[in-house]
Order: C-alpha cells, then sequence, then structure tokens
C-alpha cells in the first residue's frame, strides 16, 4: 500500500505516483460566491469539470456530501455513517492511499484530511500547494467529470480531534489547559471586518491565519522554521484548539502543527459562527475593553 512519511506531498511525489491502483486523488475545491444579498459558498464540482482537474482526479464535495446537511452552521462534521457513505461512493477502502488538494490555499483540502484522521484514517495527505502549483509547472489536467466505482469504508472515530463550545469554555474560564489558536484573517480576528453579527476572537486567542501560512509566490507552505515561528507562542507543550468561522480554516492550521510535530491538537468545529451566535459566549474586539 502507497504510504505517506508525512502529512503532505509534492506535485513531483505525486506525478511519479500518478496511475498507482491503490492511490486516488481527490479535488476538494469550495467556491467563494458573492451576490446582492451577500456571499456565500458554492461547489467547486463546475470548477473541476470546466476548469481542468489533475489526472484520474475524483470530486470530494465538502459542501454537501463531507459535511451535516441539517446541522445549524455549514460545514458541520458528518456523522460516521454519512462519512463512510461519502467516502466509499468514492471508490475509497480501507487499504486506498488519498491525497486531496484545492484550488486556494490548501484549507479545503486540509478539512478534507482532518476528515480522513479524525474518523480513523491515516493514509491521506495533503498535496502541497494545491492545483495552483501544479497548473504552475505546467503539469497535465483532464477535463471533465470522472465517476467512480463505489467501495466499502469503515470509519473509527477518534473523539479526541475534535472539541465542542463548552471545552473551550471552560479553557477561558482557565479549568482546562489548552492553547487557542485563530486561524481567520487578522482584521477578522481583531474584529474590524467580518460577516457575523458579533466580531471579534474568543478571549486568550492567538491569531495564525491559515492564509498565511503558505508561500504567496508557490502556494505551497512556509519553511518548517517560519511556520513555529507563527505558532510559537501556541507552542508550550499543552493542547491545542484551532478554531476558525467554521472549522476550515482552523484545519490548515491544524496541518501546520501537525506537520511541526504537534500530536495533541483538536478542531473546534463549531468555531465562531458557533461562539458568536451566543450573546453570552464573550468575544474580543481589538481597542476596546
Amino acid at each position: 500500500m502507497t504510504s505517506f512519511a508525512s502529512p503532505i506531498v509534492s506535485t513531483q511525489w505525486l506525478a511519479d505516483h500518478l496511475g498507482a491502483s491503490d492511490l486516488v486523488v481527490l479535488d476538494a475545491t469550495v467556491l467563494q460566491a458573492s451576490g446582492p444579498l451577500g456571499g456565500g459558498f458554492v461547489s467547486g464540482h463546475e470548477h473541476y469539470i470546466l476548469t481542468g482537474h489533475i489526472p484520474g482526479a475524483l470530486f470530494a464535495d465538502l459542501l454537501e456530501e463531507f459535511s451535516e446537511p441539517d446541522a445549524r452552521f455549514a460545514f458541520t462534521r458528518p456523522s460516521r455513517e454519512r462519512f463512510e457513505l461519502a467516502v466509499g461512493a468514492l471508490g475509497i477502502d480501507n487499504s486506498t492511499a488519498v491525497v486531496v488538494y484545492d484550488s486556494a490555499v490548501g484549507q479545503w483540502a486540509s478539512r478534507v484530511w482532518w476528515l480522513f484522521r479524525a474518523f480513523g484514517y491515516d493514509a491521506v495527505a495533503v498535496l502541497d500547494g494545491g492545483l495552483t502549483a501544479w497548473n504552475r509547472e505546467d503539469r497535465e489536467v483532464d477535463i471533465g467529470h470522472r465517476e467512480p466505482l463505489p467501495a466499502t469504508f469503515t470509519a473509527i472515530e477518534r473523539q479526541n480531534l475534535w472539541v465542542d463550545k463548552a471545552f473551550v469554555e471552560a479553557v477561558v474560564r482557565g479549568e482546562e489547559k489548552a492553547a487557542l489558536v485563530c486561524g481567520v484573517p487578522p482584521k477578522e480576528f481583531s474584529g474590524e471586518s467580518g460577516s457575523r453579527a458579533r466580531p471579534g476572537h474568543i478571549p486568550g486567542s492567538v491569531s495564525v491565519p491559515a492564509g498565511r501560512l503558505v508561500d504567496r509566490e508557490a502556494n505551497t507552505l512556509l519553511p518548517e522554521a517560519l511556520l513555529r515561528e507563527a505558532f510559537a507562542p501556541a507552542i508550550t507543550g499543552e493542547r491545542i484548539v484551532a478554531y476558525c468561522a467554521g472549522g476550515i480554516a482552523a484545519a490548515s492550521d491544524a496541518l501546520a502543527l501537525t506537520l511541526l510535530g504537534e500530536l495533541d491538537v483538536a478542531i473546534y468545529d463549531g468555531s465562531l459562527n458557533e461562539w458568536a451566535a451566543d450573546p453570552d459566549s464573550a468575544l474580543v474586539v481589538e481597542g476596546q475593553r
């Protein structure tokens, strides 16, 4: 079985292994939409079909199939049964190696990678640089939809990779020991911008924006030394809890932390969407007391 020595693989690694019988490549792209009534998200499936994808790649619908559709907040993690069905529908079984990518800075791919890990499966990696790096190197792409042959996948939940609002509340009160890392953009962290009615960040949080984890030119993750510098205030030997708006950018932080050797990392799935919806949950707006 194809194995990974790291949670990320390079474009060259993937090019060398494309076509392996035990390897499935997934495009997890989600696109930001805008309109007269505000922004939102749309599936990247049309982008995958028309713009092109890595040869042989299948489309993983993070917006629908890999999230819980009836949950209060978008991108809520799916149930074990729903995840098993979504993975099996892509032809992935428990002997398949998986590489995930997206057309952004890796946050969507990181979310799918985290879901696999949280459901007990480690034979998965994120393509460093994603489709942007692949295209920049003028590598081959395919156009059109590719239909997988269904398989059976069995998941085993790792509950320790998630925390809920009650746990974060306990951290804020000082009753639980953990570092809080926020992956939203800097101005959203400070409370200067954002679409939520209540802006700001959870008290005691460290700002590590997911978009600043990658090199702006190459779209690949920054060198280890720079990543370690970015996370230094949070790497204290305690548990690290990553959050963002809805658990997506947090997965990029979790990927980078895992790459740095931090194993006691969890994601607050509800993140600020849930936290800010509760008027009794404290938020820090920089410049205000």
